[in-house]
């Protein structure tokens, strides 16, 4: 007996690591990419195995992400709307709603109701919910998983001239394949393999972008300190340079406009959140917490900030996707730089101050006395559910990578591309979700206060595609790597293409060149896109669209009279794009920001088709954060006339457009609108105007 399992434990030993582990397709990263990679590999008659640093399969997926940053849903195919619709099935069941019921849910969504019953599909849900999905996926489709393998950066990819051979992890193991797809949010095997990549911002000189570098002076969205009604001190001792600097505040410079750095967009954990008592966990106090690290928190609601749950947003059974909202929040601003090439140690580091940094937020806000009561009050009704990550202290495994390295690939994805100013060549997939960076930095202004940096949020003006090059390493670099979670693209058109959903379309995509590869023998450089064409959309890919670039949107061609859309009208100043109403005309609208310290400016000029008399009308979506009194001027025959529209109120004209009188108009000539937020308190908000003829 004793020689027999010497016999086996010798030949064990001296096998090669090929005949070990070989299979066709060899899949690093636990993400949803990686599961979906692999299904879509095997559906293929291919054999595939996914190697995973994590325990827990669907990355962010299942990590807290549950409130889907959709874009245009139209846009969403083949296994990545098929995740969506095991959603729907998971929660068509009357057993998965123990906390609430299905009907007090409501339908709410991001973009796009949260149940889709005509379609099957549900784009909310919780993170157990998620991973059991990802899990039935593995055991549907009989697919290998090692855990806990951690890719031996150093030494362990090995390439034969410009091909992978094998990887190996840190527990000596050893995976060999014909193709290989890195579903890392990371890119290790990638940067292992010694492909070409980028960390932090290009220069807008770069690609030729205007949203890319440093974005001094720019200040979108609301997670800034240009929301706060007033300015706020970097300073211990307010308006003291000498008594230090506000944690959490760097004393770095902020850098020029336009210019390229090395800083990456803040990471936070997406928070599940509860306010069910049987299911709820009061809030945990970290072992290094520090109040100290929270001043800045306690200016900022001292200065009239109420806006900490605008994020909480709901998932079923009373729990939350809670996000970064505000200019003081879950986001970690600043203490990430070096995560994307730093060491398992040192990343280990990382995210262990994050979540120091997020649970002491939660415990500060909760308990300081020192926190606002009414802000004190609401936050103690939230607590951790006992019934999510269960093995890790009810707390997410899973950081959000929002960006880390990106691959300089065979083509480089720009916002060039996501606006359409530039044709998108090979179509493997698309995106719709709005350009949207988090802060970069929190820098000191050269008046002495705090402010935030990188924010943005960019309209793509609809859906775009995303080129087969951006998945794909340069030839002669590793010509069996797909790369289809840090593709070849800048920084801000990655602030687009990093939604769940994206990566799960460019995951079936690579997954399905990486089987032609395998069949032709052929670099991944070289699989013929037409023949990938029709392959992926066969298996319900979306490659091209056609339709309305927004389900909210009223077609300006089809409204009465002459319309002028936002879009066409001409600007001065830095006005905000946005398409969180419910109704608007064309694609969205803009606004200025709430920002009255610059004046802003929009001309709607139109060239009346007849004389004669023509109402005109002004569109704009109401809510009570309007501007009461937007001064608007209406240049007509007779002259100029003035007016001002208090946005806050519903527009009497199908809900849309106000009426701002009838005037008399030549025939031929030019007509304008210019509405200004000179003067005004609260957001002013443009979407389009209208000239409607007046019978006589």
């Amino acid at each position: 007996m004793k020689r027999l399992l010497l016999t086996t434990l010798l030949a064990a030993a001296l096998l090669t690591p090929a005949q070990a582990e070989e299979h066709d397709v060899v899949i690093y990263g636990g993400t949803c990419a990686a599961v979906i990679a692999a299904v879509q590999a095997k559906k293929m008659g291919k054999t595939a195995i996914i190697v995973s640093p994590d325990k827990h399969l669907g990355g962010l997926s299942s990590g807290g992400l549950g409130f889907t940053d959709t874009g245009n849903k139209a846009v969403i195919g083949g296994l990545s709307r098929d995740f969506y619709h095991r959603i729907w099935l998971h929660y068509d069941k009357a057993e998965s709603w123990k906390q609430q019921k299905k009907s007090e849910y409501g339908n709410k969504g991001q973009g796009t109701p949260a149940m889709d019953g005509a379609e099957r599909t549900m784009w909310i849900f919780e993170p157990s919910a998620a991973e059991k999905v990802f899990e039935d996926y593995v055991k549907e489709f009989n697919i290998p998983v090692k855990r806990d393998e951690w890719l031996d950066r150093e030494k362990g990819v090995k390439k034969e001239g410009g091909r992978i051979t094998s990887i190996t992890t840190l527990s000596g193991k050893t995976y060999s394949g014909k193709m290989f797809i890195d579903a890392t949010y990371e890119g290790d095997l990638m940067a292992a393999a010694k492909v070409d990549y980028h960390v932090g911002r290009e220069a807008n000189s770069a690609y030729g972008e205007k949203w890319n570098g440093v974005q001094v002076g720019i200040l979108h969205h609301r997670h800034h300190f240009g929301a706060v009604k007033k300015p706020i001190s970097a300073y211990v001792v307010p308006g003291d340079p000498k008594s230090g600097v506000l944690p959490r505040v760097s004393a770095e410079p902020v850098g020029e406009y336009g210019a390229g750095d090395k800083r990456v967009q803040a990471y936070c954990f997406r928070m599940c959140l509860t306010d069910h008592e049987e299911n709820r966990i009061p809030f945990p106090k970290p072992e290094k917490y520090d109040a100290k690290q929270y001043e800045l928190l306690l200016r900022v609601f001292d200065a009239g900030w109420r806006e900490t749950f605008g994020k909480f947003d709901p998932i079923p059974n009373h729990k939350t996707d809670t996000n970064n909202h505000g200019p003081f929040s879950t986001d970690n601003i600043g203490f990430n730089y070096d995560y994307p090439d730093a060491s398992y140690e040192r990343r280990k580091e990382i995210i262990e101050e994050h979540k120091t940094y997020q649970q002491g937020w939660l415990w500060f806000i909760a308990n300081d006395p020192r926190v606002p009561k009414d802000v004190q009050d609401e936050m103690k009704k939230w607590g951790l559910p006992k019934d999510e990550y269960t093995d890790n202290g009810n707390w997410s495994p899973q950081l959000y990578i929002r960006e880390a390295r990106r691959m300089i690939g065979n083509y480089v994805m720009t916002e060039l591309e996501l606006t359409k100013q530039r044709p998108t060549p090979e179509s493997v997939g698309m995106g719709s979700y709005t350009i949207d960076s988090h802060n970069v930095q929190r820098y000191i202004t050269p008046e002495g206060y705090v402010q935030n940096e990188g924010d943005i949020g960019v309209s793509t003006k609809g859906p775009y595609e995303i080129a087969y090059g951006s998945l794909v390493p340069k030839k002669g670099q590793a010509d069996n790597l797909f790369v289809p979670v840090c593709v070849s693209s800048t920084h801000i058109a990655f602030g687009s293409i990093r939604m769940e959903p994206v990566f799960m379309i460019l995951a079936q995509s690579a997954a399905t060149a990486a089987v032609m590869a395998i069949d032709s023998n052929i670099p991944v450089q070289d699989v013929p896109y037409e023949k990938l064409k029709e392959r992926l959309l066969k298996d319900g890919q979306v490659l091209h669209y056609s339709g309305p670039t927004s389900s909210k949107g009223k077609d300006a061609g089809k409204l009465e009279g002459v319309v002028i859309d936002d879009q066409r009208a001409r600007t001065t100043g830095e006005w905000e794009e946005s398409g969180a109403a419910k109704v608007f005309v064309e694609n969205g609208y803009q606004h200025d920001g709430n920002d009255k310290s610059k004046t802003v400016t929009a001309v709607f000029e139109a060239i009346i088709p007849k004389p004669g008399k023509y109402e005109v009308r002004f569109a704009y979506p109401p809510n009570n954060n309007r501007a009461s009194a937007v001064p608007v001027e209406i240049e007509h025959s007779g002259g100029v006339e003035k007016v001002t529209v208090d946005q806050r109120k519903t527009p009497s004209v199908d809900g849309l457009f106000v009426s701002l009188g009838t005037f008399e108009f030549a025939a031929g000539k030019p007509s304008t609108v210019t509405i200004s937020n000179k003067g005004t308190q609260g957001f002013v908000v443009i979407d389009a105007v209208q000239w409607v003829p007046v019978e006589k």
